[in-house]
């Protein structure tokens, strides 16, 4: 198995998993935590949810998200592996379930929890995705960010510049990138599904055009030699983020062609626009006819 064909696994079950009972229902005691170094002091941990970025060094441990709740020990373990300081931050790119499930065992055992001001509206009340049919009950205390942001928050921390930006309307309303300006990182959150078509959840704000916006965001803050961390899929490059934006105009360009002819969404699903896309971007959670309909939503709503 190549490594998009893990990630491609690691998604559909990381994202079929993010209403309660389906956690409580699903066997992690067979999910590996795997350590990959992206620069001097900056790592990711691919499980089963969204890619962690860790960041060490002497100030301590700075975490972006952090999987599902029964990953905590295992999660903490390679944590452990990679520095014996504690983790003073996590800063949630999104509201999801398997990007802040471990927010509340973090929370009591000192970490102060970052995120945008939406991110702790949707987490603080209950919520209903749509694409689902799930509804997700409110976190406890304990798992809410203690500072939120409107825009933009800067870290000055493990001797690195770390910035958080928020792309408005993206995959949620609440996505943040984080930008490692020395080690020239970026973790894109769930703005950037690498090598899969991406899950947009229009209940939670998302649309079509503001991925595309947030792709190219990150396109003006990265080059050649940048190492981008995407929200699920393996560590890419500026020419992969070059690709997927590519593709998402792409998308946009065939299902906004049928939506302006007057097409229903069963009509624009039949009709396959997205049929040779979907040869190779199709291949992960999101099926390409359940994708076409997710991108005549959001087109629709424009």
């Amino acid at each position: 198995m190549n490594k998009l064909q893990l990630a491609a696994t690691v998604l559909l079950t990381s994202l079929a998993a993010i209403s309660s009972d389906a956690i409580a229902q699903r066997d992690f005691s067979k999910v590996e935590i795997k350590t990959q170094k992206v620069a001097d002091g900056v790592f990711v941990l691919i499980g089963a949810g969204g890619n962690i970025g860790v960041s060490t060094g002497d100030d301590g441990v700075f975490l972006i998200d952090d999987q599902f709740a029964p990953l905590s020990e295992k999660i903490m373990s390679a944590i452990a592996e990679l520095s014996d300081k504690p983790v003073k931050y996590v800063v949630n790119t999104h509201w999801h379930g398997d990007h802040t499930g471990v927010n509340e065992n973090f929370g009591k055992s000192g970490a102060v929890i970052v995120a945008h001001n939406n991110v702790r509206e949707r987490l603080s009340t209950k919520q209903f995705m749509k694409a689902f049919g799930r509804e997700v009950p409110a976190s406890p205390d304990a798992a809410l960010p203690v500072v939120t942001f409107s825009n933009d928050v800067t870290f000055h921390f493990n001797d690195k510049t770390i910035y958080v930006t928020h792309r408005p309307a993206a995959h949620t309303d609440g996505d943040s990138m984080v930008f490692f300006k020395e080690t020239n990182v970026l973790h894109m959150g769930d703005t950037f599904f690498n090598g899969f078509f991406p899950f947009i959840d229009q209940s939670s704000g998302g649309s079509l055009a503001g991925v595309i916006a947030a792709a190219e965001s990150a396109l003006g803050m990265t080059d050649a030699d940048s190492k981008i961390i995407p929200g699920h899929g393996p560590l890419a490059s500026k020419a992969d983020l070059e690709t997927y934006l590519e593709m998402l105009k792409s998308v946009d360009a065939e299902v906004s062609a049928l939506v302006n002819a007057g097409k229903s969404r069963d009509e624009v699903i039949a009709a396959k626009p997205l049929a040779e896309i979907g040869k190779t971007w199709g291949n992960g959670f999101m099926k390409t006819d359940v994708f076409t309909g997710i991108i005549f939503d959001t087109i629709s709503a424009r």
